[in-house]
C-alpha cells in the first residue's frame, strides 16, 4: 500500500512539473512529497528524476517507471468510477427469497417492473416456504411473514395483510367443518385458525386438510374448481371477486406483518434498497385496493 502511494505521488510530480505543484494538487506539504520521492528512489535503487533549481527531468528509468505508474493510476481511477456507478443505478445480481404465496403475488410482479426499468439488474428468485439460511444460500434479501429470530439480520416491517378463508360462492354460509380444506404446505396437515369477530369474540377452528400443495397457484386452482376452502391473502383475493368469496365474512383472521430482511446492516447495497422500496410500495397499494 505504501509503494502504491509513493507511485501515485511520483506520477503527480511528473504531471505537475514540480514538487511544490504536486504538493498543492495532493494537499500534502513539500517536505512530505520530497521524502516520499526519496524513499521510492531508495527502495528501487535507481534515480527517477534529475533535479535542478529550475526544473525536474525524467531519467530513462524514471520515464519507464512513470508510464507504469500512469497506467496504475488509470486502472485505479476506472475502478473507482465503476464502483461509484453502483450508487447511481442498480445493476448486477440480487438474490431474493420469499414464501410461495408472497413470491407469486407480490415479489414477482415487482421484479418484472424493475427488470424493465433497470436492464443491468440481475435478480435471482428463490420461492421457499421454509426460512433459508442467508449465508448458506447467499441470499441478499428475504421477504417474510413475521420477524426472524436471527439478530444478525436487519429487519424492516414493510406492511401487513390478512388471510381470508375462502371458497366458491356456493360455500358461503356453510358449516366450516363440513367443507374440505385445501392447505398450503406451510400449514401442514392439521390446520387451525383463530378468528376474531367484529364484536371481538374469539372463535377457534381446527380441521385436517384433505389436500396439501406446495404451489400457491395450485391452491388457487383447486379453490376455483370447488375442491374445498382455503386461505388466500386479502390483497390477492380481490382478483377473483366472482369466483372466490369469504366463506364467512364475520370470521376475521389476524393481520400478518411482512418484513424485509437483509444481512448488510446500515450499508445495504443499492440493489437491495431499490427492491425493498418497490416491494413496500406494491404491498401498500395492493392492500389499499383490497379494502375498497
Amino acid at each position: 500500500m505504501k509503494r502504491l502511494k509513493q507511485m501515485m505521488i511520483f506520477a503527480a510530480i511528473v504531471e505537475a512539473g514540480s514538487i511544490s505543484a504536486a504538493g498543492e494538487q495532493l494537499s500534502l506539504s513539500k517536505s512530505v512529497i520530497s521524502q516520499n520521492l526519496k524513499d521510492l528512489e531508495h527502495a528501487l535503487g535507481v534515480i527517477l528524476l534529475k533535479r535542478t533549481t529550475r526544473k525536474l527531468s525524467l531519467t530513462d528509468a524514471g520515464n519507464r517507471f512513470y508510464l507504469q505508474c500512469k497506467e496504475i493510476n488509470l486502472i485505479a481511477s476506472n475502478a473507482w468510477e465503476q464502483a461509484q456507478t453502483f450508487l447511481n443505478e442498480p445493476k448486477g445480481r440480487v438474490r431474493i427469497t420469499a414464501p410461495n404465496a408472497l413470491m407469486e403475488t407480490l415479489v414477482t410482479p415487482v421484479i418484472a417492473e424493475l427488470i424493465k426499468r433497470y436492464p443491468d439488474l440481475k435478480p435471482e428468485l428463490i420461492s421457499a416456504d421454509e426460512q433459508l439460511d442467508f449465508m448458506e444460500h447467499d441470499i441478499d434479501l428475504a421477504i417474510r411473514v413475521g420477524r426472524s429470530s436471527d439478530s444478525s439480520l436487519t429487519q424492516k416491517r414493510i406492511g401487513s395483510f390478512k388471510d381470508v378463508l375462502c371458497g366458491m360462492p356456493e360455500f358461503a354460509g356453510q358449516e366450516l367443518g363440513s367443507l374440505s380444506y385445501i392447505a398450503n404446505v406451510w400449514q401442514g396437515k392439521k390446520v387451525s385458525h383463530t378468528f376474531v369477530k367484529e364484536n371481538k369474540e374469539v372463535q377457534q377452528f381446527s380441521t385436517e386438510a384433505q389436500c396439501i400443495t406446495n404451489s400457491f397457484y395450485s391452491c388457487i386452482s383447486l379453490l376455483k374448481a370447488g375442491a374445498g376452502i382455503g386461505v388466500v391473502p386479502d390483497f390477492y383475493l380481490s382478483q377473483f371477486a366472482d369466483e372466490l368469496v369469504a366463506v364467512n365474512s364475520e370470521l376475521i383472521l389476524p393481520s400478518n406483518p411482512v418484513f424485509a430482511m437483509h444481512p448488510y446492516g446500515k450499508n445495504q447495497p443499492l440493489n437491495v434498497r431499490v427492491c425493498i422500496e418497490a416491494i413496500t410500495e406494491q404491498l401498500t397499494k395492493l392492500v389499499a385496493q383490497s379494502t375498497h
